[in-house]
Parts: C-alpha cells; sequence; structure tokens
C-alpha cells in the first residue's frame, strides 16, 4: 500500500516532529513518502523519500494560519492531486489544520482515495486562535476526511461532532527509552521552542526565581528573533540569568543527554495537544512537573504519572516543583510511573493502532461544495 504524509515543511516543531516519526515507523508496513508543500531543508531524519510540491509555498513561512487557504495554496493543491493521482497513493494522512483542510478538494478529484486528518494541537486553540481565519475550510475538512485522529480523551469528544469516524491514537515516542536520568542531579530541564506565550516561557522563569541557589533549569529550545529578544529581556526582568543554563535548540544525542543530566522535567505551557517533550523525558526516567492543559493532563492523568499543576498558576507549580525537588523518594516514585507511561507509546504498539485506518477502504460520498 502506498501511503503519504503531507507536510507544510519539515522544520523543527512537534507537529512535524509526530509526523516524521510515525512515518518512519510505518516504513516497514508501507510504501511510504512524505509530501511538503515548501521547498527548504528538513530539519528531522526521515526514512522514506521526500516528494516536493511541483511549485513550492514560501519556505520562510513556519505555518499557515491565515485566511482562504484555497487561493493561497491553489498551485500546492492542485500539485498534491497531481502527485497523489499520477503515484497512485492509496491513504493519505493530512497532520494538522491547513492540509486537512485539502480534504474537500482532494475528495471531490479523488473520491477512492483514503484521507486521514490529524490533529496534533488541543480543539480550542485550532478553532479559536489558528485557524479562526478559515474556520469554514477547516470544518469542511474535518468532515471530508475517512478518519480524523485525535490525540487525547478532550480532543476526541470535541471533534467527533465533525466526523463520527474520530479516534484517539498517542504519538509514538520520539526518543528511544533509556532510563537514565541522573536523580540526585539538582537540574531541572526544560525542552520547548522558545514560544513566550503558547509554552509559558514567561511562567519558567518566574518560577526559576524562587530556586535555591544549587539549582538550575536547563533550557533545550529555539525560537524567532522577537521570541528570543523577549525571552532575554524576561531573564533579566526576574533577574534569573544565574538560575538558567540556556543550551538552544538540541536533537538526537545531545537531546538525550539533555535529559539524563536532570532530576526533574518540567512544562509550563499555556495550552497543548499532547505535547512530546514530556513522553521524551518520561522515556529518559523522568519525573514531570507540568501545569495543566489537556495535553498534559491526559498524560499525567490525577497526578498518577506526575505531579499536574493548576493552569497558570505560578505560585502552585512552584509549591510542587519544590515538593519534587525536596524529596528524592517522590522522584524515584514518579520516574518510575514515568517508563511505565512511556511504555504505552512504543511505536509498535502506535503503528498497530494506525494500521486499521490506512488499509481503510472509503466509502465514496458526494463532497458539498
Amino acid at each position: 500500500m502506498k501511503v503519504m504524509i503531507v507536510l507544510e515543511n519539515i522544520v523543527m516543531d512537534g507537529v512535524k516532529r509526530a509526523s516524521t516519526v510515525l512515518g518512519n515507523d510505518l516504513v516497514k508496513q508501507y510504501d511510504v513518502s512524505f509530501y511538503t508543500l515548501a521547498d527548504a531543508p528538513a530539519y528531522f531524519d526521515l526514512d522514506a523519500p521526500l516528494i516536493i510540491a511541483r511549485r513550492p509555498t514560501d519556505p520562510k513561512l513556519l505555518n499557515f494560519f491565515g485566511s482562504d487557504p484555497y487561493t493561497h495554496y491553489q498551485d500546492q493543491i492542485e500539485d498534491l492531486i497531481a502527485t497523489i493521482r499520477d503515484q497512485h497513493f492509496q491513504t493519505v494522512i493530512l497532520p494538522a489544520g491547513l492540509t486537512t483542510s485539502f480534504a474537500p478538494l482532494i475528495k471531490r478529484a479523488l473520491p477512492d482515495v483514503n484521507l486521514i486528518g490529524w490533529m496534533h494541537n488541543n480543539y480550542a486553540t485550532y478553532m479559536e486562535d489558528y485557524y479562526v481565519q478559515m474556520q469554514a475550510e477547516f470544518e469542511g475538512g474535518l468532515q471530508a476526511v475517512d478518519t480524523l485522529v485525535t490525540l487525547t480523551e478532550s480532543d476526541l469528544n470535541s471533534y467527533k461532532r465533525f466526523n463520527p469516524r474520530t479516534v484517539k491514537i498517542y504519538n509514538p515516542l520520539t526518543l528511544v527509552p533509556t532510563g537514565e536520568a541522573d536523580l540526585d542531579a539538582h537540574r531541572i530541564a526544560f525542552t520547548g521552542r522558545i514560544a513566550i506565550a503558547h509554552k509559558g516561557i514567561d511562567f519558567l522563569l518566574e518560577a526559576a526565581a524562587s530556586l535555591p541557589d544549587d539549582w538550575k533549569i536547563a533550557i533545550a529550545g529555539g525560537g524567532t528573533d522577537e521570541d528570543m529578544k523577549n525571552f532575554y529581556d524576561l531573564i533579566d526582568y526576574f533577574h534569573v540569568s544565574d538560575k538558567l543554563i540556556y543550551q538552544g535548540p538540541l536533537k538526537d544525542q545531545a537531546l538525550r543527554d539533555h535529559y539524563r543530566a536532570a532530576s526533574i522535567f518540567v512544562s509550563t505551557s499555556r495550552w497543548e495537544g499532547m505535547p512530546l517533550v514530556i513522553g521524551e523525558a518520561m522515556a529518559s526516567g523522568l519525573p514531570v512537573v507540568a501545569m495543566e492543559n489537556t495535553g498534559s493532563r491526559e498524560y499525567l492523568g490525577n497526578n498518577q504519572y506526575g505531579l499536574l499543576t493548576k493552569a497558570q498558576d505560578v505560585p502552585d507549580f512552584v509549591a510542587n516543583l519544590k515538593k519534587m525537588m525536596a524529596q528524592p523518594e517522590l522522584r524515584q516514585h514518579y520516574a518510575h510511573q514515568s517508563l511505565e507511561r512511556a511504555s504505552h507509546f512504543s511505536p509498535e504498539n502506535i503503528v498497530s493502532q494506525w494500521m486499521p485506518i490506512i488499509e481503510h477502504q472509503p466509502t465514496r460520498t458526494k463532497v458539498s461544495g
């Protein structure tokens, strides 16, 4: 079976990371190709061929959150449909909102192709923020795909109103589990883009001001020029330059070393789908302290697999973090829980859940519009 995974580009972000990891896992079962709308170097390693749109879009545009996507991407949609038809792809995976919005146009041209929409962020963020300017096209895409994949129970319930064939499948682990974290280290790991509002970088730096002098937060991640300027301004504002170890974006062995050197992992995001970095930290045997959002709640449950703190509440986050810092036995307990939780995201387990929807034979229906 020929399977295509369509991406805006293959830059460093969670959607592209999850999509490339899944695609690399699927090559053992299917004839997989990645397809990108932009002609830009791939940040992540690919174990399958990469097809670039014949008329590629702007490589500097990281993600499209504007209006009228069918006009903006008319050339790329035509090229995509032609490639699917000419190379006889049977299943096409459309990660996130922009590519999912193409589904009605693909279905109209190629009704027998099996389309899978894959929602990587939470429902409210997509509907009320990212795709609010193209909501009609986005909703049309949700309805037109043959299967809609979500990451959390919350999103499963929300997206079902658009498509009865909505399922929940976790993202596969993006790092091989090692369980080698140094639980005695006075070092806290944070991994994420320096996207101030999204990742709650302001909360993280405010919390850093409350750390004892012998504890540091090691930060792995990069950001836009504007976000990096705000990042350094916030460091000065909270007077926490001595509490931080900023390492820039990391991957592969450097990222594994980042987790291995820490004894706690933290997440302060205002919103998330299901953040890959928590899974990476868990696979490394790190206990987790995270502010609540739909993604962190799905990972941690009711404090079963880590300490879940009140949403956007820095004092509550600091109180729970200090509890984890002060109690080595608590870190040991949650390190064990992290490794147990990480086993739920093994590539074999996740691929086995994707196979039935990849092999689904769509029923031909009339696409409106």
